[in-house]
């Protein structure tokens, strides 16, 4: 199990160029977002993963250290899949607590503003820790390519539980609660596939969301590295 916290991705994400265009208003409540952050510490960023080998061959349903998964998606067209990198990704408890408060407050647009820019935050967060599996996927001589998260298409919430353990995810302080939510609640998870020779998927987490086409951080298809 490798982790990591207290790293800084506030910068990065301030500085990042917008993916869709602000009104003036909400360009004043992102700075005045921004501006609270870093004044009241609100971001605890943390991760970890693991890399687990198949328990057996993969197929529709993976096997890993005791734990089962069904994620067809993972299988690859060509090369092998040996195992499956978990991680878990927060930005800590203090960021939701503040904006339970500004909407306590009243003070809904700049809550709204928070909550936006802790989504961004989060992504910089895992974006960090898929960059850290990667460097340790190709140490190995390995090859990473697919990322799926409980709920999506590929990968049902059910498999929120067995993600979580995989990944060690009570070490840096995440519990599953009821419905497959996460506490804290700004956190997430992930599944990657690991292995030999493995093609660059065709496909992205993403491809069938209805908001697709006006959400703020799309991903795009993962690739595979040798």
């Amino acid at each position: 199990m490798r982790a990591s916290r207290g790293f800084d991705v506030l910068r990065e994400v301030a500085d990042a160029p917008p993916r869709v265009r602000r009104s003036p208003v909400g360009e004043r409540q992102r700075l005045k977002a921004l501006d609270l952050l870093r004044r009241e510490r609100l971001v605890e960023t943390a991760y970890c993963y693991c890399i687990v080998p198949l328990d057996a061959p993969p197929a529709a349903v993976l096997h890993a250290a005791g734990e089962s998964l069904e994620a067809p998606w993972l299988l690859p067209e060509s090369g092998e899949l040996t195992a499956i990198a978990c991680a878990v990704c927060t930005i800590g408890t203090a960021y939701e607590h503040r904006v339970s408060q500004l909407f306590a407050e009243r003070q809904a647009s700049l809550a709204m503003a928070l909550n936006d820019l802790g989504n961004e935050l989060l992504f910089a967060v895992s974006r960090r820790a898929q960059d850290r599996i990667q460097a340790d996927v190709n140490r190995r001589g390995l090859s990473m390519a697919g990322e799926l998260r409980p709920g999506d298409p590929g990968l049902a919430i059910e498999a929120q539980g067995p993600v979580l353990r995989l990944a060690c995810a009570d070490t840096i302080g995440i519990t599953l609660g009821p419905g497959g939510l996460m506490n804290p609640v700004k956190s997430c998870s992930m599944v990657l596939g690991v292995g030999i020779g493995l093609p660059a998927v065709k496909w992205s987490r993403c491809d069938h969301c209805p908001t697709r086409h006006k959400c703020r951080v799309v991903e795009p298809a993962a690739g595979a590295a040798a």
